[in-house]
């Protein structure tokens, strides 16, 4: 991770972060990697972690306001 380019995790997908972070993980469980390293990939994963939440954050939302529209019977299917 030293002198590669990373993307900001604002601009991934869900799936893109998760994945990341995945690989993060599975990266300092290993071991290994020096006290710097290790701390560049622990700051990398809350951020992707975070980027993850709040993607499941927002598909909640649309869940809910989705549950909402269809209960006040609403949804627009009948144009």
């Amino acid at each position: 991770m030293a002198d590669t380019v990373v993307p900001d995790p604002a601009s991934l997908s869900y799936e893109e972060a998760r994945d990341e972070l995945i690989q993060v993980v599975s990266r300092l469980e290993q071991g290994g990697a020096t006290l710097e390293e290790s701390l560049q990939l622990w700051e990398r994963g809350e951020n992707l972690a975070s980027r993850c939440e709040e993607w499941l954050l927002g598909a909640r939302q649309r869940l809910e306001a989705a549950r909402k529209n269809a209960g006040d019977g609403s949804v627009g299917g009948d144009a």
